[in-house]
């Protein structure tokens, strides 16, 4: 088995398993786990293609035998469509984990926000044991929620927000809008994951409506 250890640039080699549509723009990859391969819900590995990096926030579990990973298809990109392609059994390196957004201990009631792909982080969480927590999920149509019905099963309330058409049981506009009309004010800890136009407005709305809540992010593009 490759990459049963990092090498002396502290990369991993791992093949590719498995990989499955999740939208019409969104693959998960799945990659064997090399040996001694640690890291906690939330954080994230750097994959290269020839010679390119990019970053991608785990979706599995940190107990979990293997690696998967969500990968935004970017037309014209020099890694995604390669990681959409590639023959299984194909070895990739990787270097990590890496990152900070991982959930802390709190007494302040917990606010997930995700747009996309942005979602795979707090996937992981869940695998991790997390619950009880909020999650709004920003996609533009149903067919583009991922997992929903395992992120919705630890969540407290779960709440897929749909830009386009929203069907029965889906807010009909953004995570922001759900935010600002519907959850009561007080004082929150918010976890936000994806573009970082969501992350700006969210945060702005935090500062107007959540005064002295905390709010950790992480930018996917």
């Amino acid at each position: 088995m490759e990459g049963l250890n990092p090498d002396q640039e502290g990369r991993y080699t791992a093949r590719l398993l498995r990989r499955a549509r999740l939208a019409e723009w969104a693959v998960e990859v799945e990659l064997e786990r090399p040996k001694g391969f640690v890291f906690t819900a939330g954080q994230s590995i750097r994959l290269f293609v020839g010679g390119q990096g990019r970053d991608y926030s785990m979706a599995s579990g940190p107990s979990g035998a293997t690696l998967s990973f969500y990968v935004r298809i970017v037309e014209g990109g020099s890694v995604s469509p390669v990681l959409a392609g590639a023959p299984i059994g194909t070895p990739f390196s990787f270097a990590g984990p890496h990152g900070v957004f991982v959930l802390r201990q709190s007494p302040r009631p917990v606010v997930w926000a995700a747009t996309g792909v942005g979602v795979a982080p707090f996937l992981s969480m869940v695998r991790a044991g997390a619950t009880g927590f909020t999650l709004l999920h920003g996609v533009r149509r149903s067919g583009d929620l991922i997992h929903g019905d395992e992120l919705g099963a630890a969540a407290a309330c779960y709440v897929p927000c749909l830009s386009r058409k929203a069907p029965k049981g889906c807010f009909p506009g953004r995570v922001t809008g759900w935010a600002g009309v519907i959850l009561v004010p007080g004082r929150y800890d918010f976890y936000l994951c994806g573009n970082r136009q969501m992350i700006r407005d969210f945060i702005l709305l935090v500062d107007e409506r959540f005064p002295d809540s905390h709010v950790y992010t992480e930018i996917f593009f």
